[in-house]
Order: structure tokens, then C-alpha cells, then sequence
């Protein structure tokens, strides 16, 4: 697939809710940690013009290369860097881009990863059970699928995809190794699971678990939000699409503590924590897509966008 159809297939969601969230203004800076092929980076970079600068990380080399294509117009105003958020503040550092003025996370998978059937993300074609956003990483699902075991497994499918025949899917991939490729998997999926059981088809669950598991997303995750703190000037913005619910349970719980004071518990009469409150919530209800934004990208349908502000 070529870099032109990639970018014009991909739609960015939330673009509109993002933008309004962020209030990003000319001569400032923003942060976006999930670079992806670029739609929030353009929309973003077209309202800080002509000193504003945004800062683009991601750990896939290929959504760098297709970014690097997409914003070259807006070259004296972008940097890009191949790398995972885990390492936010010291990215920011080394490219000497503190503070920041708002900073944008985009959870879970681009339509290029999932369209390329290479990167074995998708359950829709064939391909290697690879799923690594990082390919320099040796570790692969082809690793998880025919070498861990059975109770291993349960575990994974069941704690990351919330899968409910996680026990069965778990025994039937055992019994049925060596599984060589995507297609392969999702048949001893719909074996063990006896089909579709829901609106979702049965292997979105465990690839889910599978691609969480291996690279790391939700431990990566927290570690990143936390670092917000250090990177967000006061009254810089932060906001996180999420596409899950552990995803979501993770940023509701940190900005919900980073917007209080005190996190003793209530049966001691005097603070011995010391935390001060670093974030007000700006989304008290969680943002969602609209029927028209669901109908036109259904990617969207499960996005759920929460904002919070520096103080």
C-alpha cells in the first residue's frame, strides 16, 4: 500500500472534540504521543502557525515515515521521534521542548497497522503472528501462541481482553499448535467459542489481549500519564482517546487522583501523604463520537476522550 492511500483511508477521531480540548494557539507547544499518520498532528500544527511547534512521537518506524511525508510542509515546526511514550519526559528533554502546552494521546491501533496484513494485527487477513508496534523487539505473538502455557495463556486472553471463553480458547490453542498465522488462530477461536457470540466477531478479544500483552500498553501507559506532570506548563491541557476499558479505568483513575489533595485514608485526622493536587478534570462526563462521526469511521464507535488541565 502506498504512503498516499494509507494517509487517505485513516481518519483521525474525535478530530473536532481534540482540537476544542487542547485550545492549541499560535507560538506554543504540543505534544502528540501517538503520532499515527499524522490527522490530529496537521490539524493541531494548523493552529499554532507560524511559531508553534509539536513534538510527534511514535514507536512504530513506519507511521514515522508516512508522518515525516504528510507534514512536510510543516517542517520548521515538527519534531518527530521514533520512539514509545514510556519515555515522554526525557524525549521532551533531549529535544529541549519543556514546557508544553497540551498533550494528545491517541490509544490502540491506526487503520495503516491494521490494513497492513504483514504486522499481524488484523483477524480480517492473513499474516504473521507478529502484532509488535516496535519490530527492532524480538519478542512476537507467534512467542505467546505456540510456546506459552495453557494456564499462561488464560491468563492473558482473560485479564487483557477481558474474554469470557478465555479457559477455552486457551486449551484449544495448546491443542492446536504449532499455529503458524492469523487466519489459523482465529479458526481455533471461532472453534473454541463456537462462532460469533456477540456483535463483535470472536477473535477481537483475544488479538486485543494478545497486542496489550506484548507491547506493553497499559504498564507503559501509566508510566507515561504520570509524566504529563513534569511536561504540562499550568493551564496546559491533557487529553487521551482510549478504545477499551482498561485503557479508560487507567486515565480515569490517574486524573481523578491527580485532581485531589490529600489520598490519606479517611481514618487519619492529618495529611501524612503530602500529595497536592496537580490536574482539574475538564471532562466530567467522558466524550464520545457522534452517530454521524460512529457511521462515517466506525473505528470510533468505542473511542472515549477524557481532558484534564495543569494547575
Amino acid at each position: 500500500m502506498s504512503l498516499t492511500m494509507t494517509i487517505s483511508v485513516h481518519k483521525p477521531v474525535l478530530l473536532n472534540e481534540v482540537v476544542e480540548a487542547l485550545r492549541p494557539q499560535p507560538g506554543k507547544r504540543y505534544v502528540d504521543c501517538t503520532l499515527g499518520t499524522g490527522g490530529h498532528a496537521v490539524a493541531i500544527l494548523t493552529k499554532i502557525l507560524p511559531a508553534g511547534q509539536l513534538l510527534g512521537i511514535d514507536a512504530d518506524p513506519k507511521a514515522i515515515e508516512i508522518a515525516e511525508n504528510r507534514l512536510v510542509e510543516y517542517i520548521e515546526n515538527t519534531i518527530l521521534v521514533n520512539d514509545n511514550f514510556l519515555s515522554l519526559e526525557t524525549i521532551c528533554r533531549e529535544n529541549d521542548f519543556l514546557p508544553v502546552h497540551g498533550i494528545l494521546f491517541d490509544l490502540g491501533l491506526s487503520s495503516a497497522q491494521l490494513d497492513d496484513s504483514e504486522r499481524g494485527f488484523s483477524f480480517q487477513q492473513s499474516g504473521p503472528l507478529d502484532m509488535r508496534f516496535d519490530q527492532t523487539q524480538e519478542f512476537t505473538a507467534a512467542d505467546i501462541v505456540n510456546t506459552f502455557p495453557e494456564e499462561r495463556l488464560n491468563e492473558i486472553i482473560k485479564n487483557y481482553g477481558e474474554e469470557r471463553y478465555s479457559k477455552r480458547i486457551a486449551r484449544h490453542i495448546v491443542n492446536s499448535r504449532p499455529i503458524n498465522n492469523t487466519l489459523q488462530l482465529v479458526n481455533v477461536i471461532e472453534k473454541a467459542t463456537g462462532g460469533y457470540r456477540s456483535k463483535i466477531h470472536p477473535a477481537t478479544r483475544t488479538f486485543m489481549a494478545l497486542r496489550i500483552y506484548i507491547n506493553h500498553e497499559l504498564e507503559n501507559l501509566a508510566a507515561a500519564l504520570k509524566q504529563t506532570i513534569n511536561c504540562l506548563d499550568h493551564g496546559g491541557r491533557l487529553a487521551v482517546i482510549s478504545y477499551h476499558s482498561l485503557e479508560d479505568r487507567i486515565v480515569k483513575q490517574f486524573m481523578m487522583t491527580e485532581s485531589k489533595g490529600c489520598l490519606c485514608p479517611s481514618t487519619i485526622p492529618v495529611c501524612q501523604c503530602g500529595h497536592v493536587a496537580s490536574l482539574k478534570i475538564i471532562t466530567r462526563k467522558v466524550i464520545t463520537s457522534s452517530p454521524v462521526e460512529t457511521k462515517s469511521n466506525p473505528r470510533s464507535r468505542s473511542a472515549k476522550l477524557r481532558v484534564a488541565e495543569r494547575l
